[in-house]
């Protein structure tokens, strides 16, 4: 081969080659950025749009649906569901995952911009959604000593800014907070005494509070800027402001001040979430990390910074990270990197076992830094990061870039041990092989040709699996046909003495060759019972898949799980803090917790009735429980509480899809929320009977008390009082209105004005407001309104402008995810009537996606190797005989996964794409081989195949082997990450195995039943 002779003959040009993959692979390592899923652009926006009181109803039919009628039409559109609730509607956006999402963000603001709106509302806020954007760290700010309002304005001034200025970090927010506002807290009595209402308060701070743009004044010599200070600038200014009219009316010379009926405060928007941080109440900061930035790396500044922020704050206000997701992020990575390199060090333990001596084991060795580090250089180039699926990819490639060295160097020294000098041998052993070198790593890339074409999610997290395995591949040959042969002719030695364990290796090599050429001979003197006990064994092992449990991906034991709380409907903020105190203690209790996080009425306020909590672990070493077990027993545990329900949730899926989702999520559409709601409690009914599920719930929250005030027209009429000014008079006294905006240290603030607290408590402080008429006089609600209690929903949920109510569970102790998603789809299709239809949603539609597009890349993977094979054997039976290996790679993971109990999942099936690229390799070694024999000596088929098994044996045991010895490390693995490395490695070891004893039969016996078919014999 020109290629490997002028390596040899050249070997300082080869040795550079080889120190150039060395530095700029170390290079490239330095600068690549580290995650723990690959950095994906997920196309999801998020439109939001808040209208305070308004209940969801009328925000469905008013502002969601006008919306979604514009949006729909965007371009790429995969899926819009809308999720209402009292004041505040929100519409996830999901565009196909090639969409350009900023395109498409502009398109969507364009649509919004043609939407007519009701008068009143904000405008709509547009933001991209990532699962890559969740916060990478959550810090608790508490203080026993001060109030929210003073940690709010310390976070503010001191501490959000310096977080956001450091490098990396893309998004600082402060979560489960209120924002500053001026409050204006207005007397219903002192209003009554005054014969005033709320609305001329709300005139005298729009007339008396003003300022605007007043221009400039200029003369030949000076310009000087023009304004009029129209705005109150402290608190008393603010409450000295007079209220000169009365009904629109004036009162001359009024002395009545905003201090006479109101209380006014520098305080905070209405009390709707609150965060408490190990028991305390206090306020939650989250880091977002930016786009490619090193997560670990973000996370190390964070924490410095904050330990430098400590020492500037007061003594008495506690700082503190609270959940830390680059911890794991962090060990599992290092765990993987140890594992990489633990790998190679068993696989060198192999290659000398069988080589015998350390000149040849080196350099084989040698071949597995130039591969892995030059990969990081591909890495780099392509954008990637150091990820759980590159990382993987270079874990598992570690036995498969020294197969060609080991192939081409096992032949070199075979001729070696002919007598013939090194650097002939050098030259002439790779001749002979460096064909079924480049056929075997070419097949092995080809396999991952089909995942460029996957789509969706997991597709693009595939591709980078592919490319990085290929570059390794691609690198390990370069390396096979240049340095390899170089390196020998350079470093091989005949060895005079041999370690024992060396010639014990030898000597059962060169027993099981004996046996084996024995038992080869027997085999094809039977060629059609061994085809047919082997077709046997593959027909029995595919019946294990009825055995194996099928899921998404495992759970995984991150030290890290969420708990969320449901006090009954209707119930209020503080209730609901109360049950939360409960959990606090139990969680304070168990000596597993380390710490944890809470927010109380979501993220974004108006859930008063739900709890979100993140709960961080002891080390797995410091703990008895496993975080699975723990898990089971804070289930259990927490239903003993009254009052409240938990439903317990596993971070360790995202990243996975466009956003957090369970195993177990499906959706029921139709037209009537009476109907949905009806049926969605006939199919949980249904579901929890089955056992396969646990925390099953739904989105939809009925039995929300609302409070009804029905005008009675007539009396209104008769009394002059307008359905404008009862609306206003009600919306401001009640539920509070925004007046105006207040400056303060530089920023401004929202005034907001609102009856006092203890003047809104229940349906009676509604009949006692008084309503002005068009005569200027005052007419009590009770007059010309009904005021009633009536059930409602909370939350309302709509998915392609269609109505939806989501149901969503976890899995039984020990179920299948397959499994459980089948049994819902029939009970769905069997309960819901017609009108209303199934849909799959979250993970349950990932798990469909990812299991459809692996088996298409399957497929198609081995009509491309076909392809591949036939082009370099110029035949179309020789490939149909390599690709024989493939049906027992199955068997023997499905074997392997069986025996262990792990379960068929997104890592166990990167392992059999895997095992499709790598164990054609022994098939391959055997036809060419054969091919040869029959080519330059003349053999017949029988004979030719007996010596090329003979022959062969040997470097296909030594690949095999040290491709089996680089997935023992992660097989065996315990620490951070393992649950996702056990199942791949398990397949690869499994498969690898079965497929190399049977590759050794069955291929020499249908290769010598097909030979007749042939056209004409091989030719080299």
């Amino acid at each position: 081969m020109k290629l490997s002779d002028q390596a040899i003959r050249r070997p300082v040009f080869a040795w550079m080659i080889f120190f150039a993959l060395i530095v700029f692979g170390a290079v490239s390592l330095g600068r690549l950025g580290v995650s723990y899923m690959p950095d994906i652009d997920f196309p999801v926006l998020s439109v939001t749009v808040n209208w305070e009181g308004v209940p969801p109803e009328y925000m469905e039919s008013e502002v969601v649906d006008r919306l979604e009628r514009t949006i729909i039409a965007v371009e790429g559109l995969k899926e819009m569901s809308s999720s209402v609730r009292q004041g505040t509607a929100t519409i996830n956006l999901e565009f196909q995952i090639d969409r350009n999402i900023d395109a498409a963000l502009q398109e969507v603001q364009s649509a919004i911009s043609r939407v007519r709106l009701p008068t009143g509302i904000d405008p709509p806020t547009i933001r991209k959604s990532n699962p890559d954007d969740s916060p990478i760290l959550w810090i608790g700010l508490s203080s026993k000593t001060r109030s929210v309002r003073d940690l709010y304005v310390i976070a503010d001034q001191s501490i959000l800014d310096r977080l956001q200025l450091l490098e990396g970090v893309g998004e600082v927010f402060a979560g489960g907070t209120m924002d500053r506002n001026l409050r204006i807290w207005i007397d219903l009595n002192r209003l009554k005494k005054y014969e005033l209402t709320i609305v001329d308060v709300l005139d005298a701070i729009a007339n008396e509070h003003s300022e605007g743009a007043s221009g400039y004044l200029e003369n030949p010599e000076f310009e000087k800027n023009l304004r009029v200070l129209g705005e109150a600038s402290t608190v008393k200014e603010i409450e000295d402001i007079r209220i000169t009219r009365r009904g629109g009316r004036p009162v001359y010379y009024s002395d009545i001040r905003i201090r006479d009926v109101a209380r006014v405060e520098d305080g905070l928007t209405d009390m709707r979430r609150i965060t408490r941080v190990n028991g305390i109440e206090g306020l939650s900061i989250g880091i977002r990390k930016q786009r490619g930035a090193n997560a670990v790396d973000v996370g190390k500044l964070a924490k410095a910074e904050i330990e430098e922020l400590k020492a500037d704050l007061p003594e008495d206000i506690d700082l503190r990270v609270n959940f830390d997701s680059t911890v794991f992020v962090e060990e599992a990575i290092d765990e993987t990197l140890f594992t990489l390199v633990l790998s190679g060090v068993l696989t060198s333990l192999v290659c000398w076992l069988f080589l015998g001596n350390w000149s040849s084991t080196l350099n084989v060795i040698l071949s597995i830094p130039s591969s892995i580090l030059g990969s990081f250089l591909i890495l780099y180039f392509m954008g990637f990061t150091l990820n759980l699926f590159t990382l993987l990819a270079l874990s598992l490639a570690i036995g498969i870039v020294v197969d060609d060295n080991i192939m081409i160097l096992e032949n070199i020294i075979r001729h070696f041990d002919m007598g013939k000098d090194r650097v002939k041998a050098a030259r002439e052993g790779t001749r002979e092989i460096a064909f079924a070198a480049i056929a075997s790593s070419v097949a092995v890339i080809a396999i991952f040709l089909p995942i460029a074409f996957m789509e969706g999610v997991i597709g693009r997290f595939f591709f980078q699996l592919g490319v990085t395995l290929s570059a390794a591949v691609a690198l390990s040959l370069l390396d096979a046909v240049t340095l390899t042969p170089m390196r020998a002719s350079q470093m091989l030695v005949r060895t005079t003495r041999e370690p024992r364990i060396v010639q014990g290796v030898r000597a059962i090599m060169e027993w099981l060759t004996t046996v084996y050429r024995w038992q080869l001979e027997f085999a094809l003197r039977r060629p059609l019972l061994i085809l047919a006990g082997s077709a046997a064994v593959f027909g029995l092992s595919l019946s294990l898949v009825f055995f194996i449990r099928t899921e998404f991906v495992p759970p995984q034991d991150q030290s890290q799980f969420g708990i969320q709380l449901q006090a009954p409907v209707g119930s209020s903020l503080a209730h609901t803090v109360t049950k939360f105190e409960e959990v606090e203690r139990y969680l304070q209790k168990r000596p597993e917790v380390e710490r944890f996080l809470g927010i109380a009425g979501g993220f974004q306020g108006g859930e008063s009735n739900r709890v979100m909590i993140f709960v961080t672990l002891k080390p797995r070493s410091d703990r008895d429980l496993s975080q699975q077990d723990f898990m089971v027993q804070v289930r259990k545990d927490l239903s003993a509480i009254k009052g409240v329900r938990a439903f317990l949730f596993d971070l360790s899926t995202r990243g996975l899809t466009a956003r957090r989702s369970q195993p177990v999520e499906f959706s029921i559409r139709g037209g009537e929320w009476s109907v949905l709601n009806d049926n969605a409690k006939k199919i949980i009914s249904k579901m929890e009977e089955t056992g396969l599920y646990r925390d099953i719930d739904t989105d939809y929250r009925e039995g929300m008390p609302e409070v009804r005030i029905i005008p009675d027209r007539k009396e209104a009429s008769l009394r002059g009082v307008s359905m404008q000014t009862l609306v206003q008079t009600v919306g401001a006294s009640l539920g509070g209105i925004r007046e105006g905006r207040f400056s303060s240290d530089g920023r401004r603030y929202d005034i907001r004005v609102r009856l006092k607290p203890d003047q809104w408590r229940s349906e009676a402080d509604v009949s006692k407001i008084a309503v002005r008429n068009v005569h200027g006089e005052l007419v009590p609600l009770s007059e010309v309104a009904e005021v009633i209690v009536a059930p409602t929903v909370q939350t309302l949920t709509r998915i392609d402008r269609q109505r939806s109510i989501q149901v969503t569970a976890n899995l039984g102790e020990g179920a299948s995810q397959g499994e459980a998603l089948s049994v819902t789809e029939r009970i769905a299709r069997e309960i819901l009537p017609h009108g209303y239809a199934y849909f799959q949603g979250g993970g349950s539609r990932s798990f469909d996606e990812a299991f459809l597009g692996i088996y298409t890349a399957l497929w198609m993977g081995v009509l491309v190797a076909y392809m591949v094979l036939g082009a370099q054997f110029n035949s179309f039976l020789h490939p149909l005989i390599v690709l024989l290996a493939l049906p027992f790679s199955v068997t023997g993971a499905f074997l392997a996964l069986f025996i262990t109990d792990n379960s068929l999942n997104l890592y166990s099936m990167i392992g059999l794409v895997l095992l499709m690229g790598i164990v054609k390799k022994n098939s391959i070694m055997l036809v060419e081989f054969t091919n040869e024999l029959r080519a330059k000596e003349g053999l017949d088929v029988g004979r030719a195949l007996i010596e090329a098994g003979t022959i062969r044996l040997r470097p296909i045991v030594m690949t095999s082997l040290s491709t089996i010895a680089a997935a023992i490390p992660p097989a065996l693995a315990i620490g951070p990450g393992a649950e996702s490395r056990i199942p791949l490695a398990l397949t690869v070891i499994g498969g690898l195995t079965v497929s190399t004893a049977f590759t050794l039969f069955v291929v020499p016996t249908a290769y010598k039943l097909l030979s007749r078919f042939e056209r004409r014999p091989p030719s080299f």
